[in-house]
């Protein structure tokens, strides 16, 4: 019975420490990055009968904290942007390249989901709640701005980063980005097209570091 009890407790072990060393050797970047006060709701406003109404409340301000040059593999992951309330959600999406964004639409009327930046260009056509358009991959870096045809309002971003370390704020600007390599890369702030703030940073495995955007 004793060996038993012995045989699983060092199963156990050699499960658990390996994840243990693996996070010693990581580095953390915290901080806080100043944000821009929240711009006016645009109104309400729709080209087509029975797709009116009043809009959920926007997503707050926030920014996209990233590690430069810190390279991984394409993203296989599939995630969402949904329009609900006739508004994005969330507003602002932070992906790897490789990803596949949904746009599903969770309001009882019709979405007509484009972008045409030139990161990627695509045009869903009208569809509701009741129909599922695919999916679209995000193949190369860059900032793609995603709207409604019927709902002139709806304004959202997805910023394609070709680095897996990245972090979206919370609505004070707050960040935590975690399990990142050691050696010394750049630390960059996305607010919006025009507001990128950066700094250099040397990780060292098993330390954390605070950085402030803009320097304090």
């Amino acid at each position: 019975m004793n060996r038993i009890f012995a045989s699983g407790l060092s199963l156990l072990l050699s499960v658990v420490l390996p994840s243990e060393a693996t996070a010693a050797d990581t580095a953390t970047v915290e901080g806080v990055v100043k944000l821009k006060p929240a711009g006016r709701s645009r109104p309400s406003s729709a080209r087509y009968r029975g797709a009116t109404g009043k809009p959920a409340q926007p997503d707050p301000p926030a920014a996209v904290v990233y590690l430069e040059g810190a390279k991984g593999a394409a993203s296989e992951q599939t995630v969402e942007v949904a329009q609900v309330g006739m508004q994005f959600k969330p507003a602002l999406l932070p992906v790897q390249v490789g990803t596949k964004v949904a746009f599903p639409n969770k309001d009882d009327f019709y979405h007509n989901v484009f972008s045409y930046s030139r990161t990627k260009r695509f045009d869903l056509g009208r569809f509701m709640k009741t129909e599922n358009p695919p999916a679209i991959q995000f193949d190369q870096s860059g900032e793609v701005k995603v709207f409604c045809e019927i709902h002139r309002h709806m304004r959202g971003t997805i910023l394609i980063l070709d680095t897996p370390y990245f972090v979206k704020t919370d609505g004070q600007g707050a960040f935590l980005l975690s399990g990142l390599p050691a050696g010394k890369f750049k630390l960059k702030a996305w607010l919006d097209t025009k507001t990128v703030y950066e700094q250099d940073v040397e990780l060292i495995s098993g330390q954390s570091v605070t950085v402030d955007f803009p320097g304090r």
